[in-house]
């Protein structure tokens, strides 16, 4: 019998795709879990960036290129992620190349429950304010109709899960959490709806943080490390990934040192890590 075939969504990570085979699987549910400022935002911002390059081109055989890109965002606006994302990497066009993506705000079902004065998020008028405060809309029903309407070979990027995972104090909440995200691994299978999860490590207890890890396809650490000079230096670390650990594995190319710079954003070295 003939081998299956095995395609590749592009990251846009032009230093990593290739250690890939060309991408990741469509349709796995990765989890950018990162310290502060280790590079799991600019991961997702040069993906974003690059990607769009990637989509004007031809198609190389065994690659899936996504039609869409979709950003979901729990409190931080459109305009802020779009003005961060310019900043970063200040090229020609970009801010019409990344007026495509679509956004999904929905700092409104977040905040209405909280005790942020509305004017502060909302431009609502305070009649609709109440409705929708009466309603009670479910922010997870909310995140179930992001993903109900996601377009096949598409991605989307959930901007973050730690500020849903912090309010563990509210009841049901942690389980409903993972209840939607298992929900959401398994959808993004039948669609190939390639998903990143952005959380911040050191917030959630130790538990928590590993049934998120369990709940994804695929883990990418983001840290600091000292190097033998005592610099400090991003790295990158493949804590799982299922169906490609194996191949990572079998050529050690699980550690990677990043870069972070103003012409080519996110980069890595596959060249493994010693420290």
């Amino acid at each position: 019998m003939p081998e299956t075939v095995q395609l590749r969504m592009p990251t846009g990570i032009s230093t990593l795709d290739p250690i890939l085979d060309g991408g990741v699987p469509p349709g796995s549910l990765i989890l950018l879990l990162g310290e502060m400022g280790a590079g799991n935002y600019e991961f997702v911002y040069s993906s974003i960036v690059n990607t769009f390059g990637l989509m004007k081109g031809v198609v190389p055989p065994g690659l899936i290129m996504p039609k869409k890109i979709r950003y979901v965002t729990f409190t931080r606006m459109r305009e802020d992620v779009i003005h961060e994302i310019i900043q970063s990497f200040p090229a020609n066009g970009l801010a019409e190349s990344i007026s495509a993506i679509e956004f999904e705000d929905l700092s409104s079902c977040y905040f209405d429950r909280s005790i942020v004065p509305d004017g502060w998020y909302s431009g609502s008028d305070t009649l609709t304010r109440l409705q929708k405060r009466s309603d009670r809309e479910n922010i997870f029903l909310r995140v179930s109709k992001v993903f109900n309407t996601a377009e096949p070979d598409s991605i989307v990027i959930l901007d973050s899960i730690t500020d849903i995972a912090t309010q563990t104090n509210i009841p049901n909440l942690w389980t409903d959490l993972t209840g939607i995200l298992r929900g959401i691994q398994r959808l993004t299978k039948q669609r190939n709806v390639t998903t990143y999860l952005l959380l911040s490590k050191g917030i959630l207890d130790s538990v928590q943080e590993r049934e998120l890890a369990d709940i994804a396809d695929a883990v990418l650490l983001f840290k600091w490390e000292e190097s033998a000079s005592a610099r400090r230096q991003r790295v990158m670390y493949f804590e799982k990934f299922r169906g490609v650990m194996p191949h990572l594995e079998e050529h050690d190319l699980v550690k990677f040192a990043v870069r972070i710079s103003a012409t080519g954003g996110f980069e890595v070295s596959n060249i493994r890590v010693v420290i």
